[in-house]
């Protein structure tokens, strides 16, 4: 069994007879008390979070985690299809769990999707992604001083800021962590 001090984000463990994922935790060391971690955890069943403390010392349980490499297929309803190109699995994933990332998923758009005992519980955006410019105003002349930037809306619809040069109907690649314009595609 491992120690609280083994914890690491992204990590699932067996909390109080029920399956939580890791989201953030933090190692302390106040003046002169005893070490503890502050984590926060996440349900897999209930899927609500909750903050929880536990000595340096503790005992936890993990839990295995399978990563699979999958491709966004479609959406139904609110709920977005994901598929495993090898097997031809689908997994349906609810809005909830995909959060953010939607603004960046287009049809057979590679991603890495974490299960643990059989439930999805996280999806991973590779670090940057191509996508078509829908809608870029053109620039006004006399603007290109210094690296002045438009906003431009994607195929996902989703807004972002880019370079005066760029026109509808351009693919752009866009980095998925901080939803910046890094260079034509």
């Amino acid at each position: 069994m491992a120690t609280a001090n083994d914890l690491r984000r992204g990590m699932a463990i067996n909390y109080n007879g029920d399956i939580c994922v890791v989201l953030d935790m933090q190692h302390r060391t106040p003046g002169n008390l005893r070490a503890f971690v502050q984590a926060t955890l996440r349900s897999i069943r209930t899927g609500k979070s909750s903050d929880v403390r536990f000595s340096s010392t503790e005992r936890i349980e993990p839990v295995p985690m399978i990563t699979r490499k999958m491709e966004f297929s479609y959406m139904d309803g609110g709920d977005f299809v994901f598929t495993d190109p090898e097997t031809y699995e689908t997994v349906t994933l609810m809005d909830e769990l995909i959060g953010d990332a939607k603004n960046y998923l287009v049809e057979n758009g590679a991603v890495t999707v974490t299960f643990v005992e059989e439930k999805a519980v996280s999806v991973e955006l590779p670090s940057s992604v191509v996508l078509a410019v829908t809608d870029a105003p053109e620039g006004i002349r006399g603007d290109s001083a210094n690296n002045v930037q438009k906003p431009v809306t994607l195929e996902t619809g989703i807004t972002i800021q880019a370079p005066l040069f760029i026109k509808t109907g351009e693919k752009i690649k866009v980095d998925t962590r901080t939803g910046k314009y890094m260079e034509r595609a």
